[in-house]
């Protein structure tokens, strides 16, 4: 480890160059119907089993994240998406994942459980099960004053 640009980093020993661990992207979708959100119970092998939280995963390098976020509904709701909004980009100190939420605008399909989740559901917003993260209930919120107003908030 050696500072560069103003942070402690590795440094390869060999030749001196300066590694930079990027952050992860992740992404999570807010599908709604008939004022209740869909939620999938984590499997195990997943941060967090038991509990629930929304459909998400990662963006592999290369993919656009729209792709992603279209993937991995597919893969854990076996559901298809119509239209996505981008309703907020969630990070943290010390948190290597940056996390890009969307809005589900329609869907086509029946809403089973695949891929990490052993069950899907729909709850109300206002009264949800036990959410697996922290970030959970303001995206509930971030998408409820979407829902209201039609427009996204800024945050600094």
């Amino acid at each position: 480890m050696r500072p560069s640009d103003g942070r402690l980093r590795p440094v390869c020993t060999r030749c001196g160059r300066t590694t930079y661990l990027d952050p992860r992207l992740a992404v999570a979708v807010v599908i709604e119907q008939d004022g209740l959100i869909l939620l999938g119970l984590r499997g195990e092998g997943t941060r967090e089993p038991g509990k629930w939280s929304f459909p998400a995963g990662f963006v592999d390098r290369g993919e656009r994240v729209e792709s992603a976020a279209i993937r991995e509904i597919r893969e854990e709701t076996r559901i298809e998406i119509d239209e996505l909004v981008l309703l907020d980009l969630r990070s943290s100190d010390g948190e290597a994942t940056v996390l890009a939420v969307y809005a589900a605008v329609g869907f086509r399909g029946e809403p089973s459980a695949g891929d990490d989740l052993t069950e899907v559901g729909w709850f109300d917003p206002d009264d949800p099960p036990d959410l697996a993260f922290a970030h959970d209930p303001g995206i509930i919120e971030t998408w409820r004053s979407w829902r209201e107003t039609g427009r996204l908030r800024g945050k600094a």
